[in-house]
């Protein structure tokens, strides 16, 4: 499928799974039976944005919601057709997958206009399906397609999260302080960002469902509940993977402070053993008159001697208290 001006893709869906790429100059009155044209846009171009407000046939604040810098996933009806905001993984190179991409879909009974500000695989996925000819063949299968597409990129975000997870738990014990946070911080921060989004996304599709329209079935309806219990899933997933990593910042400050323990249990042990022979060095060190053994040869050896009987009595000891 090749790019016209104004739109980055302009194509007749024919109503079994193959289409036909149109110019800008298509009107929807051309439409035969059973086709639908889709129209995809890029509105951070002023073209295309220009062409949005001026020719696209849209009520005003639809119009607005589909041009809108910031938003959120949600669905509404409206008197001509429906319209969907969702959010997708960003998959653009040198972008932090977390922060999702939004595409903007306008649907009516024989049009599809999608609008995005960043690139999104999803869309991709359905030109490479219509270009093998197994794309949608109408408005409502072009949604239940794309939501599913959506679904399944965000499913493998949320496994990639959880292997992630799961190595930090294998290796927990080897790990230091530096590699901990290094590796746990940026998924804690994932977790909390795409989970922003999923909540909404869900009630968008739930509300979806219930929108009575004649542009959805009961098959696409069914589609849809299947794809909102997915994204039900991935929510609860993602809160598992909350608790997990709660979970493991707790066991690292655990391991941690066992460790730090353990030094000063050592240093501990070492001080109460070193303190009577620092006592009895520092006794028979000092300069005065009548210390005992000042005047016999062997009296150095004998103190070391009998030093070393003491630190084996301190050790034995300290077995018997089960200090050691």
């Amino acid at each position: 499928m090749i790019e016209t001006s104004s739109f980055i893709y302009q194509s007749i869906l024919n109503g079994d799974h193959t289409h036909q790429v149109v110019g800008r100059d298509f009107k929807s009155d051309d439409l035969q039976e059973g086709q639908t044209i889709w129209q995809h846009l890029d509105i951070s171009d002023p073209d295309a944005l220009n062409w949005l407000n001026t020719k696209a046939g849209i009520e005003p604040l639809i119009c607005d919601a589909l041009c809108a810098e910031e938003t959120r996933p949600r669905s509404l009806k409206s008197s001509n057709g429906l319209m969907v905001v969702l959010r997708g993984v960003n998959l653009n190179p040198g972008q932090d997958s977390e922060d999702m991409v939004s595409i903007r879909i306008w649907v009516e009974k024989n049009r599809v206009l999608s609008v995005r500000r960043r690139n999104l695989v999803a869309i991709h996925d359905i030109v490479d399906e219509l270009e093998m000819r197994q794309g949608p063949c109408n408005p409502a299968e072009f949604l239940t397609v794309l939501i599913d597409k959506l679904a399944d990129r965000i499913g493998d975000f949320v496994n990639d999260i959880d292997d992630a997870l799961s190595h930090i738990e294998d290796t927990l014990a080897d790990m230091n302080a530096s590699d901990f946070h290094e590796k746990l911080g940026p998924l804690r921060r994932k977790i909390a960002v795409i989970r922003r989004y999923m909540s909404p996304q869900r009630d968008a599709l739930d509300r979806l469902n219930f929108i009575e329209s004649n542009i959805l079935d009961n098959q696409h309806r069914q589609r849809l509940r299947e794809e909102s219990d997915r994204v039900s899933r991935y929510l609860e997933d993602l809160d598992l993977a909350r608790e997990r990593s709660v979970v493991l910042q707790e066991a690292f400050m655990t391991q941690m402070a066992q460790e730090q323990n353990n030094r000063m249990y050592a240093l501990s042990i070492i001080s109460a053993i070193f303190l009577p022979l620092g006592f009895l060095t520092g006794l028979l060190g000092i300069n005065v008159g009548g210390m005992p053994g000042a005047d016999n040869p062997q009296a150095f050896w004998v103190f070391v001697l009998g030093m070393i009987v003491m630190v084996g009595f301190q050790f034995w000891i300290l077995k018997k208290l089960k200090w050691l």
